[in-house]
């Protein structure tokens, strides 16, 4: 997947455990609450529309009552006395679990023996059994009950879907995490819920992507930008993306330039938008224009210059990237960023210089000679920024990147001169402290 899930965690703390009550019980109880509600005198009093939420709701935990999940194996056979239909070993994005078959529920121990997975395989009673408590909540809150009594019991079953949307999405099943966190996210946004989870819409939408449901996908980022949540602006390009998919080439244009001019610095936005304009056989240097009402706006921003310069630097214009980069510097000396933009030319045009070198032809030595001096000058030219670049950055990612740049730009040149040989040595030793 492109993206790890956002702020993916559980909502509470998961209760599991083998049905603690025959199914036909959780069934009468649904039945005679659902008989009470249907009654016209019955049906008008707010308690009976509660006791049917109460109702679905004990039908919902039934095969899950009683342990929490981070108990280990033996803890978990002393508390079930059911045996195992069948155990198997299996991989779940990339971990090992052993996977036991309950007549109600799925459990997953990891590799430390804990339990870390529980999936409702059979619910005690059928139907979408969170969606029902919910609508009978907010029923008994339309005919009068209290937020205080309602609120908590529409947050319980926002969990409820919540979590069992996680546990779908850690099984790989990302179409029913989709509709699992769309349910959270739609009944946290129902009076008198207190809480909405904006966690749920943005993960619908990301797991609607992965299932290619563009539709939905589209519908719960828009949501999010509604709540004034962008995700650092990755929203935009996501909506790009989704655009692209449904042959919408002008609108995937304007999210990421919406996206690009309040959120410079976001490397998502910036590669779809070169991407695209490449795929259309349009000049990527159009992007810079969308920066014009940006720079207007924000004078001052240096980034909006680095942004800039990347564009140019990805189209090969390296003088006007270098200006680019240039400008940034007179708003902020110590933009690190500007100074990676600068050494990243320099790598740039070696990349471009090996090109050359590898078409020629074996007997071409002469050619071959001074494309191996120009070389040898560009990563000499990259040394200045890289270490400019390390020395300004309080980032310790930056850094790092700067300094394992310099001890392999450094070994390269190390037979030019016995101070390149000194540089990387010094630099491998900035390295190893750091690690």
């Amino acid at each position: 997947m492109k993206k790890l899930l956002f702020a993916l965690a559980l909502a509470c703390s998961l209760q599991v455990a083998y049905a603690q009550k025959p199914d036909a019980d959780m069934q009468k109880g649904v039945d005679k609450a659902l008989v009470a509600s249907k009654d016209a005198k019955k049906g008008a009093k707010p308690a009976t529309w509660m006791n049917l939420g109460k109702a679905y709701w004990a039908a919902y935990t039934n095969p899950t009552t009683s342990m929490s999940t981070g108990i280990d194996k033996a803890t978990f056979a002393l508390m079930n006395k059911e045996k195992p239909v069948s155990v198997t070993n299996v991989t779940i994005q990339g971990a090992n679990f052993e996977k036991q078959e309950l007549s109600h529920v799925n459990v997953y121990f990891n590799e430390a023996g804990v339990l870390a997975i529980v999936e409702v395989t059979h619910p005690s009673v059928p139907g979408d059994l969170l969606g029902e408590a919910a609508a009978a909540y907010v029923k008994a809150f339309e005919l009068g009950a209290k937020d205080k009594d309602v609120d908590p019991k529409l947050q319980e079953v926002v969990n409820g879907y919540y979590n069992d949307a996680f546990t779908a999405y850690q099984l790989g099943d990302m179409a029913k995490a989709s509709d699992l966190f769309k349910g959270a996210a739609d009944w946290s946004a129902v009076a008198p819920c207190s809480v909405r989870n904006d966690d749920a819409a943005y993960n619908c939408a990301f797991t609607a992507l992965a299932v290619k449901n563009y539709d939905r996908a589209m519908e719960y980022y828009n949501k999010c930008l509604e709540r004034g949540f962008t995700s650092e602006g990755n929203i935009y390009a996501a909506l790009s993306e989704c655009s692209l998919a449904k042959a919408d080439t002008l609108a995937a244009k304007n999210y990421l330039a919406t996206g690009l001019t309040q959120f410079p610095d976001n490397a998502s936005i910036l590669t779809s938008l070169i991407n695209l304009y490449l795929t259309t056989n349009e000049d990527p240097k159009k992007i810079v224009e969308l920066l014009d009402e940006a720079k207007k706006a924000m004078p001052d921003n240096a980034s909006l210059y680095y942004v800039e310069g990347n564009i140019l630097a990805g189209v090969k214009d390296y003088e006007a990237a270098q200006a680019a980069y240039d400008k940034a510097l007179v708003i902020d000396p110590k933009y690190d960023m500007a100074y990676y933009g600068m050494a990243n030319i320099a790598l740039k045009k070696g990349e471009d210089i090996v090109d050359q070198m590898n078409a020629l032809d074996v007997r071409d030595y002469k050619k071959y000679d001074e494309l191996s001096a120009k070389l040898t000058e560009v990563y000499i030219g990259a040394l200045v920024p890289f270490e400019q670049c390390y020395n300004v950055s309080t980032n310790p990612d930056v850094k790092a990147a700067c300094a394992d740049f310099l001890k392999r730009l450094n070994f390269q040149l190390r037979g030019v001169d016995p101070k390149y040989k000194e540089a990387y040595e010094k630099w491998e030793a900035v390295l190893n402290g750091a690690q």
